[in-house]
């Protein structure tokens, strides 16, 4: 047996649990400032790297749960980083999982104010505008979704919001979001409030303070080498924002923490006449910048459309930084502009003070939390984008917790610092990635048509120029470049095509991907599906070339891992999934086994990363069993549709129709290529293989399925076509309709799950749920009386309404091809008024299918009846088939294309 990451955990609290009783009973909260010294202690249990909001939250939740032996340090003072100064805002107008973890902020600074400390808390609201009708689609939608599960939020016309804000300039707007229960405080004044209390709770704080290494042990934390000495701890957190990254360097093997810091500018004005304390915020998305009141007068910042990152010509970043911030009225000049428009009682200000006050940002804007995946023990909480006292209540108590027990303790998917790769960390990427992702915080968010324009063309398949000549347009996935359509106008010349500007409707390449469509259901689709992760995995004997039957120990392994029966014949596939204790899904996968103790396992693109080190934190001690991420290796095309079988067949000289059984393998030649593995099975639910080809290969086996599929109709299809065929079939995906908080048995995948094995991780969670009944489902709903041509379409997120109560949310939503309809998946529940029921309501079949259930689906504040399903639908088409006894004879073809 061997004990996994989080049980060990377990058994260090419970031999710790005494010493941390006592020095608990020690800790006294008389001490009226920040206790902080240059000694530093020999051990501690956790050292945290920073003293800024994030950091202090972060100690101050660790001391409210009995853990006070805790050092913090800092190359200078408390609170003098970053932290120093900031918008002061705090905005709830945003998806459940950021809302969640800032409405506990909000509490917790109410907390802080009741106990007497001034940290000029006002609940004052905020004004969302819109200048443009996508933008007042976009705000109806987070209203649509938001408002059902908890958030006050209404839409204002302009004589409203002049109302409510008399300084506000609303000839140019086309509405905005009124959100009562935002508001403002200081953020200098919370970061000194929690540093105060975590102090008087024992967390000790040691300033001028230099990290030079943070030494491990079997890649587990062991203690950090400062200029004043060496630490021991079980526990590193690295909260040290912008320096964040350099700090992720000074370790072996390197920690990955990919942020970087911009120039962020704010200006702050003196007091103006009439302006009152309790006047809303405002955020003008549209001219990306926001205003507040501060002290009498106003502080307007921004978030800029191409921003500078900070310190270009420094190899590292300073600890005096506030020196090389240059006051750059001339960029941020536009802004203030656009300010004075909104507000013209702006133009009145006398001597405007710009501020610089540079904050990280991450590669797509998103806060970075959790366990780091090369080393034990190693946390990071950093990227904060521009806002760090929003997060830093929930951020502190969320990681406090997920150190304390060992594991998350609620959803952080999106935030997860697994969610990178080495490519990420790297600096120059960072510095280019860092122009653009400060902008589009107040950009537009048009679902699957927003993909970054700067640090591309990184990560490639061996097919990507080849692609691009026949007219891919390309979105990235962990930096992958993949083929999200493709414009058959295009002739190979000239600039290569572009995706149009987006749209909450039918999108403007929709006519491309229902060629692709037919394609992948009349004659022959292809598609690059490199961007997978792929996992080999073997027993140590294996790899030496000892005999197979001495070796069974990755078998065993895989069966108390995996909800299917992994114990499947060479040259079989399963698909299964892997789980938490809980029953939620860590990883949906397929199992390829090459050879009696060999298997390529085959996961999600974005799952590189974070299944690689659940697969390690789960590895028996022995060594025994070996890992290896070889993603690379392979280009992976899926040849679907009717005639995928006759045209491999020619190229193989195999009839595979006859020879390869469904969920199998076989290798073959391709052309003059070896190796080829040919699986039977697909991404989108058709018929066809998906060809695992050596990536030297590559190139030679794509042009020969092109030029000899002419004759087949072969065409190249796009993985948005794909997503949405998937969908149409009921599949649910990873990290949208699968996550740690949804089982196999809620998502419709009982087939994955074979309950009379031996022990695998979530079995008993499992069982539970089959004696007692599921509380949530994933349905399938069609948009029946919604126009494809003329409404907006559903793509994620919307709220479910049966008998007029919210039942749920959309996962995942698409244009069902075959039905000619929009369709969504989501997780229904049963309504409920009381939370103390919420986890007791059993739902069946029989009340999702209910005669009296009456389901709408509300899109930006339109509802629109849809229909249920438990099942794939049915649906009779009108397709061509070639039988598998019958030689295809090619068609001819009066002009061939110029690709």
């Amino acid at each position: 047996m061997f004990l996994t990451r989080w049980q060990k955990r377990l058994y260090w609290k419970k031999m710790n649990r005494w010493s941390i009783s006592l020095s608990g009973c020690d800790c006294t909260r008389t001490q009226s400032t920040i206790t902080h010294e240059s000694v530093l202690p020999t051990q501690a249990q956790v050292v945290i790297c920073g003293t800024g909001v994030v950091a202090n939250s972060l100690a101050y939740h660790l001391v409210e749960n009995g853990w006070s032996d805790i050092v913090l340090i800092d190359q200078g003072k408390p609170c003098g980083g970053t932290s120093h100064f900031g918008s002061g805002t705090l905005g709830l107008f945003k998806p459940i999982a950021e809302r969640n973890i800032i409405m506990y902020s909000i509490k917790l600074y109410r907390q802080l104010e009741a106990k007497g400390y001034d940290i000029g808390l006002k609940q004052c609201g905020s004004l969302n505008l819109a200048q443009t009708k996508d933008r007042m689609i976009a705000l109806k939608r987070r209203i649509a979704y938001s408002s059902p599960t908890g958030l006050h939020c209404e839409m204002l016309g302009k004589n409203e919001l002049k109302r409510l804000h008399p300084f506000l300039n609303t000839d140019d707007l086309e509405g905005g979001v009124w959100v009562p229960e935002d508001g403002v405080a200081n953020p200098q004044a919370i970061c000194k409030s929690l540093a105060k209390l975590a102090s008087e709770g024992g967390a000790h704080y040691v300033t001028n303070c230099h990290i030079q290494k943070v030494v491990t042990e079997e890649d587990r934390i062991k203690g950090v080498h400062t200029n004043r000495g060496f630490i021991y701890c079980e526990y590193f957190v690295n909260c040290a924002g912008m320096w964040a990254r350099e700090v992720g360097n000074l370790c072996s093997p390197k920690v990955r923490v990919p942020v970087y810091p911009a120039e962020h500018f704010y200006v702050t004005t003196s007091p103006l006449p009439g302006i009152g304390v309790d006047l809303p915020c405002i955020r003008d998305f549209d001219s990306h910048i926001y205003a507040r009141e501060y002290n009498s007068g106003f502080l307007v910042g921004g978030f800029e459309k191409i921003a500078k990152p900070a310190f270009l010509n420094m190899k590292l970043i300073p600890s005096d930084w506030k020196k090389d911030m240059p006051l750059d009225w001339k960029h941020f000049m536009p802004y203030w502009e656009k300010a004075m428009s909104r507000i013209p009682i702006l133009k009145d200000a006398v001597y405007p003070t710009l501020a610089n006050s540079p904050d990280t940002f991450t590669p797509n804007g998103k806060w970075i939390l959790g366990e780091t995946p090369e080393i034990d023990n190693y946390f990071v909480a950093v990227g904060m984008n521009g806002n760090p006292l929003q997060g830093a209540g929930g951020i502190g108590k969320a990681m406090a917790e997920w150190i304390i027990e060992g594991k998350p303790t609620q959803e952080h998917l999106a935030f997860d610092v697994q969610r990178f790769l080495d490519l990420h960390n790297n600096r120059m990427y960072l510095q280019e990635r860092t122009k653009e992702v400060v902008g589009r915080h107040y950009s537009i968010p048009y679902p699957h048509q927003n993909e970054y324009k700067n640090a591309r063309k990184l990560r490639c398949s061996p097919l990507f120029s080849v692609l691009e000549k026949r007219g891919a347009v390309f979105g990235t996935r962990m930096g992958y470049e993949r083929p999200l359509y493709f414009d058959t106008t295009y002739n190979g010349k000239g600039s290569p095509p572009e995706m149009p500007p987006g749209t909450f409707y039918k999108p403007k390449f929709f006519d491309f991907m229902l060629e692709e469509y037919y394609a992948c259901r009349e004659t022959v689709g292809i598609i690059d599906m490199s961007s997978f992760s792929k996992m080999k995995i073997q027993g140590k004997q294996d790899m030496n070339d000892e005999p197979e039957s001495q070796c069974n120990g990755v078998v065993e392994w895989l069966q108390s891992l995996c909800t299917n029966d992994v114990n499947i014949p060479v040259g079989g596939i399963v698909h299964t999934g892997m789980l938490n204790e809980r029953g939620g899904y860590e990883n949906d996968c397929l199992l390829v086994r090459e050879r009696e103790n060999c298997y390529l396992m085959v996961s999600p693109t974005s799952q590189q990363t974070r299944v690689l080190d659940w697969l390690k934190d789960h590895l028996p001690k022995d060594e025994s069993i070996q890992l290896a991420d070889i993603t690379s290796m392979y280009t992976v095309v899926n040849i679907i549709g009717p005639k995928a079988g006759a045209l491999i067949s020619e190229l193989s000289q195999t009839d595979v129709d006859i020879n390869v059984q469904p969920f199998t393998y076989k290798t073959v030649n391709i052309g003059y290529a070896s190796d080829v593995m040919m699986m039977a099975f697909t991404h989108t639910g058709e018929p066809g293989f998906c060809l695992y080809i050596p990536s030297e290969y590559a190139l030679h086996v794509y042009d020969r399925f092109i030029t000899v599929g002419f004759d087949y109709g072969i065409r190249d299809v796009g993985s948005l076509t794909q997503r949405f065929m998937r969908i149409e079939k009921f599949i649910p995906f990873w990290a949208e309709d699968l996550t740690r908080d949804t089982t196999p048995f809620e998502a419709g995948c009982n087939h994955v799950v074979k309950l009379d094995k031996e022990y695998f991780i979530g079995k008993f969670a499992l069982q539970r749920q089959k004696d007692q009944g599921i509380t949530k489902k994933l349905v399938m709903f069609i948009l029946d009386d919604l126009d494809p041509d003329k409404d907006i379409w559903s793509w994620g997120l919307e709220p479910i309404y049966r008998n007029g109560k919210f039942v749920g949310t959309v996962t995942s939503a698409g244009y069902g091809f075959t039905m000619g309809k929009l369709v969504c998946l989501a997780y229904i529940r049963r309504p409920f008024t009381d939370n103390r029921n919420r986890n007791h309501m059993v739902i069946t079949n029989d009340y999702i299918l209910s005669p009296t259930a009456k389901y709408e689906i509300d899109i930006a504040g339109t509802k629109f009846s849809v229909t249920p399903k438990i099942h794939t639908p049915c649906v009779n088409i009108n397709m061509q088939k070639v039988l598998d006894d019958s030689q295809y004879v090619p068609k001819v073809i009066s002009q061939i294309p110029k690709h």
